[in-house]
């Protein structure tokens, strides 16, 4: 067959060998979603993503205002009504430090990352209770509430406790009441003593908390003043949210992190106001709702991830080798026959598969040297037979192990994977034109192969 006859049996070969590599793809994608099922149902059973908030001081009232509206025969005219108010204050400041001791839970094939976070907050909350407009009319003021935000009041560890002016107070389910259509807020509330209208009140707080969670965890910084001390032995965090840390150290021992943030800096006192929801924590400490600084526990070797990046070189790989076996046929005329390029393919194509099923048993970095050593291993032999030589043979294994390292290490520097793709692909291009700086092309368009 002629030249560009072969150039276009090889290509449509290489696409055909994309189906198989789009259906590893897939597989990975499959097994990635029962990976997430995983960690939806160890939080079902355990506990969520957590989010801390609080305190927050909620004042309800009811008051009697007058309204005028029309009668049937449009005569206005003026009613009173009781109408449900409240009022709600902030911490002047308050300080939370934690410590978070992570674990792991293991459903089938998968680890879910868990933990519990100890935490001590402290700060102060100052009031001022309105005085009546109308002496007339006094409003009516409701029983206080000092709320603590919780995500998921199911991780709560033992019994916490709540201080106000160094007295306890007993704790109860919810967040408390929230007058007008306002997301529900998960959390534990305590009652306050009725204040007087007018009344001044300055009450010290102090929290502390036992919170069991899944892979990620929030603070909002909801008091004029915020800041937040965490500290764990886990040594790959992902820190997010809408607040990096002020400071932060990372080593092998764990790591620990700072934030202060002021209310200047953030509107999550607006969007409490507003009616805004806690806020939920993705497994990337990514957060939807008020503000917050979030905290994920990651996994610093990801098999999906990593096993998903490197089916997107795949079809490099086939490409490259398909190259070499066709540079072998133009410059040792050795002919190789479409099928055994299909088969070569194939077996590129199952490394992948092999990759991700191993890595779900063993650690990463072994399984991709089984893998590769299996599959080099399958063409090293194939090959020897294929280019008539075990010197070819080894050499085109050699070749293919060459590219499986390089490979590793586009997978392990995630942050200098494209310099070294570029570095690998010029390398490549370079290699090329040498080789065939010489071939007179012109002459081999009319060449034709035999049959292998």
């Amino acid at each position: 067959m002629r030249l560009f006859f072969k150039l276009a049996i090889v290509f449509v070969l290489t696409v055909a060998i994309a189906i198989p590599l789009a259906m590893v793809n897939a597989t990975i994608g499959e097994r990635q979603s029962y990976r997430n099922q995983a960690v939806a149902s160890v939080a079902r059973s355990y506990a969520g993503a957590q989010t801390f908030m609080g305190p927050v001081l909620i004042v309800p009232y009811t008051e009697t205002v007058e309204v005028e509206e029309r009668n049937p025969n449009g005569v206005v005219q003026a009613r009173t009504e009781a109408r449900k108010g409240e009022w709600v204050y902030f911490p002047a400041s308050f300080a939370v430090d934690a410590t978070l001791k992570p674990d792991t839970r293991k459903l089938g094939l998968h680890e879910v990352r868990v933990y519990e976070v100890s935490l001590h907050g402290a700060g102060r909350i100052d009031a001022r209770i309105p005085a009546d407009v109308d002496p007339a009319r006094p409003r009516r003021i409701g029983v206080p509430q000092l709320s603590l935000g919780v995500a998921d009041v199911r991780g709560i560890v033992g019994t916490p406790t709540l201080l106000v002016d160094g007295r306890p107070l007993q704790l109860a389910a919810g967040f408390g009441r929230r007058v007008g259509d306002r997301a529900d807020i998960g959390g534990l509330h305590a009652n306050l003593p009725v204040p007087r209208a007018g009344e001044v009140l300055s009450l010290p707080v102090d929290v502390d908390l036992v919170l069991g969670g899944t892979e990620s965890l929030a603070f909002v910084p909801i008091a004029k003043d915020n800041r937040f001390a965490l500290a764990s032995s886990w040594p790959h965090p992902r820190f997010g949210g809408n607040f990096l840390p002020r400071s932060r150290t990372i080593d092998a021992s764990g790591f620990k992190a700072r934030w202060d943030i002021s209310s200047i800096a953030t509107n999550a006192q607006g969007q409490f106001r507003d009616g805004g929801a806690l806020p939920k924590v993705g497994p990337d400490a990514s957060t939807t709702g008020l503000d917050a600084v979030a905290v994920s526990l990651v996994d610093p070797v990801n098999i999906y991830t990593l096993a998903d990046r490197a089916t997107k070189y795949g079809l490099l790989f086939v490409v490259l080798t398909f190259l070499g076996f066709f540079m072998f046929e133009l410059i040792k005329q050795l002919p190789i026959h479409p099928i055994q390029y299909g088969l070569v393919g194939l077996a590129l194509a199952i490394f992948f598969l092999l990759l991700v099923s191993l890595s779900e048993h063993i650690a990463f970095g072994r399984a991709y040297l089984l893998s590769a050593a299996a599959c080099i291993g399958l063409l090293g032999f194939y090959l020897s037979a294929v280019l008539r030589s075990v010197a070819r043979g080894a050499g085109f294994a050699a070749m293919l192990a060459a590219l499986y390292g390089a490979l590793y290490g586009l997978l392990v520097s995630e942050d200098n994977a494209l310099v070294l793709g570029a570095l690998l692909l010029f390398a490549i291009l370079a290699t090329i034109m040498v080789v065939t700086r010489k071939v007179d092309w012109y002459a081999l368009q009319g060449q034709t192969f035999r049959a292998a």
